[in-house]
């Protein structure tokens, strides 16, 4: 591929062909300076290409430009530039090359690449600057409120970005989503009710869930209803005796910053007092991946497997407590809620728990941390 075009003028002093010029410049270069630059060998390697010439006859002279294309380095196309100056003779005639320019093709391709650069970045520019009236209503769409609008089938209050964003944020009623859409926050919708809807309970399984309720008795009703149906991340609360659809902005921010995980929430209750029958059990059962159900005075009623808790569970009757070594699992926490169990304990605890706040879960450590009751 040719890097340099080679320009060279001349003035003959005698009527010749454009044959006669070429059979000059390979006759009179050759064996000048060795195969690696004679002009017939880099034309069968491709490093010269085709030489080019142009020609007028007037009164008894020609002359006209050579053009010859290099592949070589600068060095080398220099080289056979001066070499062409060395040409004396065509035929008879003498003859007088000057070399006109060596052009850099690559730097050629660099300026109409720049050229075609900045044609791009005109039409571009013009094609995207929005016009006056385009950036006004912009700017007054901003200032516009945003609407309230009905999430799912039970037409819950919401923002417009709960579908969208992968975060949600759960209050207890529209006046609070409204709030909260006048300070920016979007992703937001309200139970209406203490009664969990559905469309809450499947959006809190997809999303990351906040449930950011008022600081009164009845947020506290809420959030232990909340807590045992819909699986929720976060808990924020308004300020003690507050509601949030009466918070500022900087109250806003401020109670979301400070939400809490709900196992944290769950953990930070008063010491835990366990019955010492437990407290044994826990020592008992480490490593052994056995389970033991006990009634309501904590009396032993049977021992069991744990690949048999599940179905034991379901037919053994008057179990007031659970002690096994192995995971809580959600299916295990469902059963004991819909059998009356009221204490669970194992070595370990699910991650994505729903957990039922009348049981009383418990790991084999939070037991070794216990208070221990005789």
């Amino acid at each position: 591929m040719a890097k340099y075009i080679i320009k060279a003028k001349f003035v003959i002093n005698g009527v010749v062909e454009r044959h006669d010029i070429i059979g000059a410049i390979f006759g009179q270069t050759e064996g000048l300076f060795g195969p690696e630059l004679d002009l017939r060998e880099l034309q069968k390697s491709g490093r010269i290409g085709r030489i080019n010439v142009k020609l007028k006859t007037s009164h008894n002279k020609t002359t006209g430009v050579i053009t010859i294309p290099s592949g070589l380095d600068r060095a080398s196309t220099a080289i056979i530039a001066a070499t062409l100056e060395s040409i004396s003779r065509v035929g008879p005639y003498s003859v007088e090359v000057t070399l006109d320019r060596i052009e850099d093709l690559r730097e050629e391709k660099r300026r109409e690449i720049i050229e075609r650069a900045k044609q791009i970045l005109r039409e571009w520019t013009v094609r995207r600057m929005p016009s006056t009236s385009e950036v006004l209503k912009e700017v007054y769409e901003a200032l516009a409120p945003v609407k309230v609008v009905k999430y799912g089938p039970e037409g819950l209050p919401a923002g417009p970005d709960v579908e969208e964003s992968d975060e949600v944020i759960i209050v207890e009623g529209r006046a609070d989503v409204i709030n909260l859409l006048r300070y920016g926050i979007t992703n937001v919708v309200a139970l209406e009710g203490v009664k969990v809807p559905e469309s809450i309970i499947k959006l809190c399984e997809k999303k990351e869930a906040t449930a950011f309720l008022d600081g009164d008795h009845a947020g506290d009703l809420i959030l232990k209803e909340l807590l045992q149906v819909a699986k929720v991340k976060y808990v924020a609360r308004a300020p003690k005796g507050m509601e949030v659809e009466d918070l500022s902005h900087d109250e806003v921010v401020e109670a979301l910053k400070r939400r809490v995980p709900v196992e944290e929430l769950l953990r930070a209750k008063a010491p835990v007092k366990v019955p010492k029958k437990i407290a044994d059990a826990v020592d008992e059962l480490t490593g052994s991946l056995e389970a033991i159900l006990y009634d309501e005075d904590f009396e032993e009623i049977e021992r069991v497997p744990v690949s048999e808790l599940a179905q034991r569970l379901k037919e053994v009757e008057g179990v007031h407590a659970l002690v096994f070594d192995g995971v809580i699992t959600q299916r295990i926490l469902d059963i004991a809620s819909e059998r009356g169990i009221k204490m669970v304990v194992a070595d370990r605890v699910s991650d994505v728990m729903k957990r039922p706040l009348d049981i009383q879960v418990l790991t084999f450590a939070d037991v070794r941390g216990a208070i221990i009751e005789e």
